[in-house]
């Protein structure tokens, strides 16, 4: 670095993860991958064969289209959560029915792993609210917002000092008791 130079170039690792970090932040993004990662097993176990040393145990069964399907749909909504965050109510609820359809179609839902994936996302997608942006930055208690201030306030136009153009109010009540019992106005 330089003398001449005016600051240190970021490096690039840094600002990618600063740019993912906001990404992130803008979407739901844990529901979506919770989502996703339920729809893998979902998908995958009806298909997978087992090799316990000699012996070849296949958990295909006959729902492995249904598998399938609701797999692929559990993935897909795990993708909409991310770059189409507006339907995010939408996507979560039908991602908690398909995992709740996983049960008795796809092995016992991915055998228990894919339901509690794809439930746990479609909760985290329903209750996910976007953040409100930040407010605009207001002066610091040391800075004092600009005031004019004048030599002597009998030289004021009336109304000067309070606003021009404001409604007077009427005076409030005086906190002293009239002989009647009532209260009078102040001034």
């Amino acid at each position: 670095m330089s003398p001449e130079s005016q600051g240190q170039n970021a490096h690039y690792l840094s600002v990618a993860r600063r740019g993912f970090r906001t990404w992130r932040g803008d979407r739901p993004f844990w529901a979506g991958l919770f989502t996703m990662l339920g729809g893998v097993p979902i998908m995958y176990f009806p298909y997978a064969n087992m090799h316990l040393g000699n012996m070849t145990l296949a958990m295909s069964t006959t729902a492995g289209a249904g598998s399938l399907i609701i797999g692929v749909l559990l993935v897909t909504l795990g993708l909409t959560m991310w770059f189409h965050s507006i339907v995010r109510v939408f996507a979560g609820v039908a991602a908690i029915l398909l995992a709740l359809i996983s049960i008795p179609v796809a092995n016992i839902g991915g055998f228990v792993i894919g339901f509690v994936f794809a439930l746990l996302g479609g909760a985290l997608s329903v209750s996910w609210a976007p953040g409100e942006p930040p407010a605009a930055e207001e002066p610091a208690a040391d800075e004092t917002p600009e005031t004019v201030t004048f030599a002597n306030d009998e030289s004021l136009p009336e109304g000067a000092l309070h606003g021009a153009g404001v409604p007077e109010q009427p005076a409030p009540y005086d906190t002293t008791v009239e002989s009647e019992g009532g209260r009078h106005r102040a001034g």
